[in-house]
């Protein structure tokens, strides 16, 4: 874990909860001055602390109306079974997140899509003949309680 004081966990904390926030402001924010800060952040991104900015789009205002979690068991755990897999789902734009598991379910994705014909089809056309796969289990979201990217800075 990177060695962080007080200020960098501030700093942390404004960019993960506003990433266009200004240099002139983050300062502010944080007790700095505008050079100090400055520096403190590309150290940060120099550290890979920061691993970049994104903008945080509603999926649904963009015509993907659907969430599913699909839970994925391969054939072989062998290393170059997994790795082929996971270039594989690199590869598919409807595939948002992609995480190995320990215990009987080997991955689980995160997949969007317009509605579920679409989805369906991604799924026998795309997800089900994909390289090693023996079986995946999906479960559609009805909602989202708590979407919260990043990590808790205020422990």
């Amino acid at each position: 874990m990177a060695n962080l004081d007080e200020i960098d966990r501030k700093l942390l904390a404004e960019l993960q909860s506003e990433g266009r926030v200004t240099n002139v402001e983050l300062a502010s924010r944080v007790g700095l001055t505008a050079p100090p800060c400055l520096r403190r952040v590309r150290s940060l991104e120099e550290e890979g602390v920061i691993r970049g900015y994104h903008a945080d789009l509603d999926p649904s205002k963009l015509g993907f109306a659907i969430t599913v979690f699909a839970m994925v068991s391969l054939k072989s755990q062998a290393e170059s079974s997994l790795r082929e897999f996971e270039e594989h789902m690199k590869s598919l734009p409807e595939v948002r997140e992609c995480h190995m598991l320990n215990g009987e379910i080997d991955f689980i994705l995160k997949i969007v899509s317009p509605d579920l014909q679409s989805f369906q089809e991604f799924l026998t056309s795309k997800l089900t003949p994909a390289p090693n796969v023996d079986s995946v289990k999906t479960s559609l979201t009805i909602r989202t309680a708590k979407h919260e990217p990043g990590v808790p800075l205020d422990r």
